[in-house]
């Protein structure tokens, strides 16, 4: 499955039409949407009991991503976080079987430096066997070691737009699992995705998802409410990429994913 979803679950007013009618926004938005990004874990914790309520308001096959707090990213700096780490899992547990990914954001200015970054994702790992993407924004972290470090305990490197550096515009890391974070651009949440781009993050989604990979796609350009109508425009270029494939068509492109070009927005 590519679940495509955005980071939160606004509704805004020109795309109400496009959910079903009744209920919370979040019961609407997963109406139509296999996934949601948590971002408000990232500045504040949340009981286990509102994390359960929120998995229960969600279909079956529905699944969120939930971001980590930054005093973990951004004051500890990966640094001694143990303690950090079991509070905010013990609380992120409340979502049950509905907590597909960890996402690991983190400052522009930490470079990477493996006497940090492995203590950390060892301890993440003896703690979670969830599925995790880390969004590095220092130059550093887009090298051969960092990739290994990744891959070594199955973290995705995000694939990011805008791309501070042209390698964070590709995934990375742990193969087996994708994740685009599409904040805007060239204003930064703020711009939509003009349809040449959509129609070819569809075709590559399509070719990550038939190598077997776990595909992710998180609109994030949510400040002008750009974020609900890209996701909606990238499902239904998805769904109609598959009715394609499923009528005989040609659907997808050949060749690997590195074959498929997505032009900047």
């Amino acid at each position: 499955m590519i679940r495509v979803g955005t980071a939160g679950w606004t509704l805004p007013r020109t795309e109400q039409e496009h959910f079903p009618a009744t209920g919370t926004h979040l019961q609407r938005y997963a109406g139509r949407f296999s996934a949601a990004e948590i971002n408000s874990s990232f500045y504040r914790p949340h009981r286990p009991s509102t994390y359960a309520r929120w998995a229960e308001s969600v279909p079956d096959g529905f699944l969120f991503s939930i971001k980590l707090p930054k005093t973990i990213t951004h004051g500890q700096r990966l640094r001694d976080a143990d303690a950090l780490l079991d509070g905010f899992l013990a609380e992120a547990g409340g979502l049950g079987d509905r907590l597909g990914c960890l996402l690991v954001q983190l400052p522009p200015s930490l470079e990477f430096d493996g006497a940090v970054a492995e203590p950390f994702f060892s301890a993440l790992r003896a703690r979670s066997s969830f599925a995790v993407a880390c969004e590095p924004r220092h130059p550093a972290w887009f090298g051969d070691e960092a990739a290994d470090l990744l891959a070594r305990f199955q973290v995705a490197r995000v694939a990011a737009d805008p791309a501070r550096v042209p390698a964070a515009a590709e995934p990375g890391g742990w193969p087996d699992l994708v994740y685009y974070r599409l904040h805007g651009s060239p204003r930064i949440y703020y711009s939509a995705y003009e349809p040449p781009y959509l129609d070819a993050l569809a075709a590559r989604l399509r070719v990550e998802a038939a190598a077997g990979r776990q595909v992710w796609c998180i609109f994030d350009n949510t400040a002008s409410g750009a974020a609900a109508a890209d996701a909606l425009g990238l499902a239904a270029r998805l769904e109609s990429l598959q009715q394609q494939v499923s009528h005989g068509g040609h659907g997808e492109h050949g060749g690997t994913a590195e074959g498929v070009s997505i032009p900047p927005p």
